[in-house]
């Protein structure tokens, strides 16, 4: 059976629910992606090679996981956004959950940006980044060490991820 267009449609119709979700809520639920996690692995375990296409769902989930995961530990986002890449990475796979993670770095430094700049946060901003940078640096300094700074600004990150999922998403088709 082949599965590509069904693990497409479903993960396009996933991603568009969670970053409306977002939008509205600041939030994405864990029901959604729990039901999103079971189509995934049942979709691959209905393809020609289950064990291979399995395989490919978990590989894909550890890496969406992977590298998200030091972005929600240094309090960058939020856990349903790493705990939708890595969904996200269970359809599609290791290599397509990288091009989708770097895709949606970029889609959410142009948010963040653009929320910093319209809010007027810039300085505090640069503050907070140095005081990142400077924990990383220093050794001996933990990020626990560091003083509190308040956000700069919070983006629906959801959205970011479902760009960078649609922008892939269109190469299968295009």
């Amino acid at each position: 059976m082949l599965i590509e267009p069904y693990l497409d449609l479903s993960l396009l119709l996933l991603v568009c629910i969670a970053a409306i979700n977002d939008l509205a809520t600041r939030r994405i639920p864990n029901r959604l992606l729990l039901i999103g996690l079971a189509c995934a692995l049942l979709l691959h375990l209905l393809s020609a090679s289950p064990g291979a296409s399995v395989l490919k769902a978990f590989s894909g989930m550890g890496v969406g996981f992977a590298i998200f995961l030091p972005f929600y530990l240094l309090r960058g986002m939020a856990a349903g956004d790493v705990k939708l890449i890595a969904v996200v990475g269970a359809f599609i796979g290791p290599e397509e959950a990288f091009e989708v993670a770097v895709l949606t770095w970029c889609v959410g430094g142009v948010m963040s940006l653009c929320v910093v700049l319209m809010n007027g946060r810039l300085r505090l901003a640069f503050t907070n980044i140095r005081y990142l940078l400077y924990g990383f640096m220093v050794p001996g300094i933990h990020m626990t060490d560091m003083p509190l700074q308040q956000s700069a600004g919070s983006i629906p990150y959801g959205l970011a991820i479902a760009v960078g999922t649609i922008t892939v998403l269109l190469r299968h088709y295009g």
